[in-house]
């Protein structure tokens, strides 16, 4: 009894660690469009202090290819367009160069 208290103990805790870490560091997703190739970099999310669980599944669910984004939407203030508004984080309207590689 007091060796699967023990298991539990730790299992709960290694979910809350898994949950309360940030975007993976080190991983980045692409995809390419008219403007030029879009990354996403775990790091620089990481490096803000971003979790996973605040943008997905809020924001973004976790299948992949799941979500249309166009800039539109991103500018209307959804998906990316939610923190990238010019107060939390940098405003995409402008910056294309900073999400855009040639």
């Amino acid at each position: 009894m007091k060796r699967s208290a023990i298991a539990a103990a730790a299992l709960a805790v290694m979910m809350m660690a898994a949950q309360a870490m940030a975007v993976s560091a080190g991983k980045s997703v692409e995809w390419p469009t008219s403007m030029g190739k879009v990354t996403f970099k775990g790091d620089d999310h990481a490096g803000k202090g971003l979790k996973c669980n605040e943008c997905h599944t809020k924001i973004f669910k976790m299948k992949k290819g799941s979500t249309t984004m166009k800039m539109a939407d991103i500018n209307a203030g959804k998906y990316c367009g939610e923190c990238h508004n010019g107060k939390k984080a940098f405003k995409p309207a402008g910056n294309c160069a900073k999400c855009h590689k040639k």
